[in-house]
């Protein structure tokens, strides 16, 4: 079924805004549903509301593409694909419904299903953007390809707004599986590892992993007799589908602990590190969240040893948040930005001070 597109078209205004700061020099600070704003350094600027741009612009879902205007909340986004039967498989957070489909693609944060299905950079297919020049411009489209040697839709995902203004994102989409069973056994961070190397062996369809508080919980999906055959196989108890909400969103109580929120990502199947503080085990243990009041340079240098990088969520703990990058990394940044937004319009400073 073809579903009609919504006409909620701002452009214009958004072009006008960027032309006005190009003018006079001023940089902008983008938002969509503000929903991440505590993520990153805080930016001194004028602020670029992309919110009355919204709506689906196009999705047929035989063609698993759908086509949407940066302010189209996440939320909706995913009850229309919902309707069709077919999911977003990144699996972003919505964060009480206030996401925004530019949002979601500037931060670039993906749900438990990403090391199973891939990251949100992995379903951007194309885009529209309002460079720092104040040109409105199409890249890439329903399928993959590269612009004059930059993939530049994907390297929107997750430069949190500082290379330019998303106002359109065509995405790919998938069905949704047949079968799900959710479960949960009582087994320490050890064991967890060590059953899922197993079950990741023997091909068994996990779409999602968590160890914390003793437990771990696991999702199955895939087709009804590969997920009863592993249902059997891994045994536990029945656990509401509703936790993995909860894991996206931020709402188990573990992330109600008043200390400074880290998440360290990893390389896949990494040894466990004893770490300054309690931990959540997400993405097989890929991805460990960490509750700790301990120094920054002691969590970065253990994610470092452990091959991955460090991210601060709590606001204020860490001059920089993000991991420093390396001279080089950061002088491509430089460069890169120079190249889309050479006045330093957008989001100045939102990843590094020099960014």
């Amino acid at each position: 079924m073809l579903i009609e597109p919504v006409s909620m078209d701002d452009s214009e205004r958004l072009v006008a805004e960027v032309s006005q700061a190009l003018q006079s020099g001023t940089p902008l600070r983008i938002r969509g549903g503000n929903s991440k704003a505590f993520l990153g350094r805080p930016v001194q600027g004028t602020p670029l509301d992309t919110r009355s741009h919204r709506g689906v612009v196009s999705y047929d879902p035989t063609e698993l593409v759908i086509t949407a205007r940066a302010g189209t909340p996440v939320a909706e986004l995913n009850a229309t694909l919902d309707a069709a039967g077919q999911m977003l498989p990144c699996e972003p957070p919505t964060f009480d419904g206030a996401a925004t489909v530019g949002g979601m693609v500037a931060a670039g944060m993906a749900g438990p299903r990403r090391p199973w299905s891939g990251s949100v950079r992995d379903f951007v297919l194309g885009c529209r953007v309002i460079t720092g020049e104040a040109k409105h411009l199409r890249f890439g489209g329903e399928v993959m390809k590269n612009v004059a040697g930059f993939d530049v839709s994907r390297l929107l995902a997750g430069s949190f707004g500082s290379l330019a203004l998303m106002t359109e994102v065509s995405l790919k989409v998938l069905p949704k599986p047949r079968a799900l069973a959710c479960l949960a056994l009582e087994l320490d961070a050890p064991e967890a590892l060590r059953e899922l190397s197993a079950w990741r062996r023997a091909a068994l369809p996990i779409s999602a992993a968590c160890q914390v508080d003793g437990r771990l919980h696991v999702r199955l999906e895939g087709g009804v007799g590969s997920v009863a055959s592993a249902v059997d196989r891994i045994g536990g108890a029945e656990l509401e589908p509703r936790f993995w909400d909860d894991l996206r969103e931020h709402r188990l109580a573990f992330f109600s602990d008043p200390r400074p929120l880290w998440r360290l990502s990893l390389p896949g199947a990494s040894p466990l590190t004893p770490l300054p503080g309690d931990a959540l085990l997400d993405w097989a243990g890929a991805q460990r969240w960490l509750k700790s009041d301990a120094p920054a340079a002691t969590i970065r240098q253990i994610a470092h040893a452990a091959g991955g990088h460090a991210t601060c969520f709590t606001p204020r703990v860490d001059a920089e948040p993000f991991t420093p990058l390396a001279p080089a990394l950061l002088r491509f940044h430089r460069q890169l930005k120079q190249q889309i937004d050479p006045r330093g319009l957008f989001n100045p400073g939102r990843l590094y001070a020099s960014l």
